[in-house]
């Protein structure tokens, strides 16, 4: 099955930080690389006055994998505890890495913690816009619309520039 992910980063070496996650995604038994967005550098998004100057780099990697989506949970988990992410109450709190599976092909996954496709994902151009650049026409389960149409309706006050086209 198809599997997208969207890796950002905004503390300590943040490239290298988003291709280890990516490397590491790629190790999980039965996966192999499908495609990959340029980097985006972002302003953070409804964080405290005191992080606004730590700025994201984004990304969407996605994959081709036999793996139970059940499995990728824990799988991603290992990997941000791995990268040094420390999870505070805080959701929105600066982090080394954040991966977050967009979608899954056409599943809708509710339960246990995994939620596919992820419940923000058209809310954010952070997301919105690197995953168009590789899957422009994809309509996920419930959006009614492509990408492209999505990310032509969001608001454009997200400052988002590209950071690395070749990762």
């Amino acid at each position: 099955m198809e599997i997208g992910f969207s890796l950002g980063s905004n503390l300590y070496n943040r490239k290298r930080l988003l291709m280890q996650a990516k490397n590491l995604l790629l190790s999980a038994p039965r996966t192999n690389f499908v495609d990959q967005s340029p980097i985006y550098e972002t302003t953070p998004v409804d964080v405290k006055p005191e992080y606004r100057d730590l700025a994201y780099l984004n990304s969407v990697v996605i994959v081709e994998s036999g793996l139970p989506l059940e499995s990728w949970l824990s799988y991603i988990g290992k990997i941000e505890h791995n990268l040094g992410r420390e999870r505070t109450e805080d959701r929105n709190a600066p982090r080394p890495i954040d991966i977050d599976m967009i979608y899954a092909d056409g599943q809708i996954v509710d339960s246990d913690g995994l939620e596919v496709p992820h419940p923000r994902w058209a809310e954010r151009r952070f997301v919105v816009q690197p995953l168009c650049d590789v899957r422009p026409g994809l309509v996920l389960p419930e959006a009614r619309k492509s990408v492209a149409e999505i990310l032509g309706s969001l608001p454009t006050d997200e400052d988002l520039s590209i950071f690395d086209e070749r990762w």
